[in-house]
């Protein structure tokens, strides 16, 4: 009977176990893969311009389960982009992923309105602390690289503008991706670039009225948003070049400033 129970107990172990890894998943990209998809989505590496600042950019893929699983830059070196931004892209992947359904996607542009003050999801950014012990753990000479120290760490984290993407491939979400190293417009259009390069971009439904995770540009002057899920625009192109790339929704009544800015 005891060894009956053990080969049980055992074989029980060993189904969970396998369960837990089926669901946790393979990075769905490699680092190649995802600085190569970066490099060729901004400006300073060649690619096409995003409205704002067109600086070099951060970004970095988290696994369906939040494990930070690739991360690159887009420049020569490390400091060639924002040193902040490594964290900020990887937050902005997280929190992707962590709010998108298997049929419905929320990029963290769409978290902006109902997360200020008075709006429903008011103290989310507090949800899901920054581990830094993780953050500032390992040899900085390795950050961006295949074995950057944050490579299967979950780091946490939650980031309420634009930059993040959960990434769908066709059947289910299978994590997300920030990016982070300009405007939050820019990093938006960015990560919709990137995204669509990798060939994860099969977004089932979300808040937008195109039934994606697009950013919505309906934050009206007293600061409240129409739909619930809008962003503000930025100073520069970003509307205009979001609505050019279906990453974005300018209402009518805005369309105006986003043509003049």
């Amino acid at each position: 009977m005891q060894r009956r129970r053990l080969a049980c107990a055992v074989g029980c172990a060993v189904i969970a176990t396998s369960a837990a890894s089926a669901w946790a998943a393979d990075c769905p990209v490699n680092h190649d893969q995802l600085q190569q998809a970066l490099k060729q989505s901004v400006k300073p590496s060649g690619g096409p311009g995003n409205g704002g600042l067109d600086n070099n950019e951060w970004a970095a893929v988290v696994a369906r389960d939040g494990s930070i699983c690739a991360i690159a830059f887009s420049g020569g070196k490390p400091d060639d982009q924002w040193l902040g931004s490594r964290a900020i892209a990887a937050e902005k992947a997280n929190t992707a992923n962590a709010l998108s359904l298997q049929k419905f996607a929320l990029s963290t542009a769409n978290l902006y309105a109902g997360t200020q003050p008075g709006g429903p999801l008011f103290g989310l950014q507090t949800s899901n602390p920054v581990a830094t012990e993780v953050l500032y753990a390992g040899d900085a000479k390795q950050f961006g690289a295949a074995n950057d120290p944050l490579v299967g760490k979950h780091l946490g984290g939650v980031i309420v503008f634009g930059g993040g993407l959960a990434l769908y491939n066709g059947q289910d979400v299978v994590g997300g991706v920030g990016l982070s190293g300009d405007t939050s417009c820019a990093d938006h259009n960015i990560a919709w670039r990137v995204r669509q390069k990798l060939g994860l971009d099969k977004v089932p439904g979300g808040a937008s009225p195109d039934h994606n995770d697009a950013i919505i540009y309906d934050i009206q002057p007293d600061k409240t948003s129409t739909s619930g899920y809008g962003h503000p625009m930025c100073n520069g192109q970003e509307a205009k070049i979001a609505t050019e790339l279906k990453a974005g929704i300018v209402p009518v009544w805005k369309k105006d400033m986003a043509q003049d800015k």
